[in-house]
């Protein structure tokens, strides 16, 4: 299971769009949604919270310390965090696991599972940077939100794609989402 975890940064899209591809690819998934990510989703989509929510396999609330995956002996495959807004990112790097979203990144920190962490901040802060490089020690994966225009984007699609594709090769996930360099 790829347990996908939407923060309320700006780029919901990009959570949406993961948990869209992993159920075209037959990927089961875990979903956790903030508090603060239902607002972004409202404001930034067309999507209803609880149509994403019927998208994913599994889905746990966000304040539920009591979740299954937030216990170490829950097998999941891999974590992406995504959008990750500078709070969560915060929470994670100084080890606060207050809900389901930072216990879990927690937890799949310490059991060394794949954990991406798409960022969505700018400009940085240093505190941001650091953080980053606290995770990226840790083993974390950071894949902030930044496309690549070598793949010709012609559409905002194209471009949520290129991102979508680059989380799921960061989890060694076959996928043909964007053009590859040659």
């Amino acid at each position: 299971m790829i347990i996908v975890a939407i923060t309320g940064a700006s780029g919901v899209i990009y959570g949406i769009r993961l948990l869209e591809v992993l159920k075209e690819l037959d990927i089961e998934s875990g979903l956790v949604i903030s508090d603060a990510a239902k607002t972004v989703i409202e404001s930034e989509t067309k999507y209803e919270v609880d149509e994403i929510i019927k998208i994913a396999d599994n889905y746990y609330d966000f304040n539920d310390m009591t979740a299954s995956i937030n216990s170490g002996s829950f097998k999941a495959d891999a974590l992406a965090i995504v959008p990750c807004s500078m709070k969560t990112l915060s929470s994670i790097a100084n080890g606060y696991g207050s809900n389901t979203i930072t216990r879990v990144a927690d937890v799949s920190l310490k059991e060394k599972r794949p954990t991406v962490i798409v960022p969505r901040e700018t400009p940085l802060r240093s505190i941001h940077i650091q953080n980053m490089l606290t995770l990226s020690q840790e083993g974390a994966i950071i894949l902030p939100a930044m496309p690549g225009f070598y793949s010709s984007h012609d559409t905002v699609d194209d471009q949520i794609n290129f991102i979508v594709g680059k989380i799921l090769d960061s989890l060694k996930i076959e996928n043909n989402l964007f053009k590859r360099w040659k």
